[in-house]
């Protein structure tokens, strides 16, 4: 039974990755990350087209609500998140 515990639905495995890859830019940050570092950073098998797309799908689902900025070259924590990344850290 324990091994089902740990099985995640792919929502959930979206939301660890989003989590990841959010985690990962504000521990990085003021270092601007182009995507193919972020991508090495945070997947265990980056050449691996599955985990390529995940991190590629958390990247544009917190592009859209506002977590992270995103340009042809680089990946960077919106000033919200990084607010917010400050916040949790106040006493």
């Amino acid at each position: 039974m324990d091994e089902i515990d740990d099985i995640r639905s792919p929502a959930e495995e979206d939301t660890a990755i989003e989590a990841a890859v959010l985690r990962q830019l504000l521990a990085l940050h003021p270092v601007q990350v182009t995507f193919g570092e972020l991508l090495r950073e945070v997947a265990e098998r980056p050449e691996e087209f599955a985990q390529r797309d995940a991190v590629e799908r958390a990247v544009r689902d917190l592009a859209a609500v506002g977590l992270l900025h995103c340009s042809e070259t680089f990946v960077l924590p919106s000033r919200a998140a990084l607010r917010f990344d400050e916040l949790l850290e106040e006493p």
